[in-house]
This record gives structure tokens, sequence and C-alpha cells, in this order.
């Protein structure tokens, strides 16, 4: 029996970069591969950062705790399901670019914010010393520019990106 979502190559709706990718552990790759689905379901052209949002908060436990309470978690979870099944459509057919962040040129199938805040979870990781980027990492990037998709749901659910980021800071600073 055919998987019931074919893979996509890079060059079609969806698909994905080997240079963005290969920064990814097993976790983020799932992550990727949810928000992926949700794009091609949406009938999104590319993925963007309010599907890697989706994506990291139904695979990640590290990343749902950092929404500290439950409703909290719950209204945004039901403000992304909304996403999905209708108010999302303004954003359908157009492409997520706020000009705030450099555009990664070799990064069809994500959004440049997308691909912009891929490359700066990666980069964010190797400052803290490890090899791959994890799910807080991908958060912290999906929340840094204002016109991101991500920071719109965030927002609408009544949470700010910068409380988001602080979070996540004091969790990296109890960590070490």
């Amino acid at each position: 029996m055919p998987p019931r979502i074919p893979r996509q190559s890079a060059n079609e709706p969806g698909g994905h970069r080997a240079d963005i990718d290969a920064g990814l552990g097993e976790d983020l790759a799932a992550v990727v591969s949810g928000a992926r689905r949700r794009a091609l379901r949406d009938g999104d052209r590319q993925i963007d950062t309010a599907h890697l949002l989706h994506s990291l908060l139904e695979h990640d436990a590290e990343v749902r705790a950092v929404f500290e309470d439950g409703p909290q978690l719950a209204r945004l979870l039901g403000y992304l399901v909304q996403r999905s099944i209708g108010y999302g459509l303004r954003w359908q057919g157009s492409v997520e670019d706020s000009g705030a962040v450099p555009v990664v040129p070799e990064s069809e199938g994500y959004s440049p914010l997308a691909a912009g805040a891929m490359e700066h979870a990666a980069e964010r990781a190797v400052r803290r010393g490890l090899v791959r980027a994890n799910g807080t990492d991908l958060l912290s990037a999906l929340v840094l520019d204002p016109e991101a998709r991500a920071v719109e749901v965030l927002t609408h659910a009544g949470i700010e990106a910068a409380v988001v980021l602080d979070r996540i800071e004091s969790r990296v600073r109890r960590a070490v």
C-alpha cells in the first residue's frame, strides 16, 4: 500500500532542501515533516512559521513546557487549528516575508521567514555548543520577527513573543 502522503521533492510545494535540514536532529526532522504535511493539506505553497509552530507544539514536549499554563497552551493550539480550517485562508497563496530578515535563496519549500528561522535555529544551537538544533532553538527563531505568522498566531492567542523568548532563555539558564 503506498503512503497516504507521498514524499515531496525539493521543487514541489512543501518540499524541503537538504542544506536547511542538515542541522536538524530526528526530533526536528519530524517537526518539519509534520509542517510539510500541514502545508500541503492547507493548500499552502510553502511551509511557513505558523506551520512550524503548530508542528513543534504537537511533537516537542519541551516546547509545550515553554507555554507554562494549560489554558494558554490550549488557546494557542485552538487558534492554530482554526488557522487550518478557515482563518488561515487569507494567507493561502501568499509568501510569508516581512523583508526584515535576509532571504535564504536556496529554500524552496519554505517561506523566506521559515527558512531564515531554520538557519537561525541551527546557528543558535552551534553557539550553545550543540551539533544540531532542538525544538526550543527553532521556537526562539520563529518568534524573532514581529511580522512572522507564528508571532501573529501567538499574539491572537494572547501570548507575547518577548515573553516566549524570556521563558526559553530562563529554561536554558536553569539547565546549565
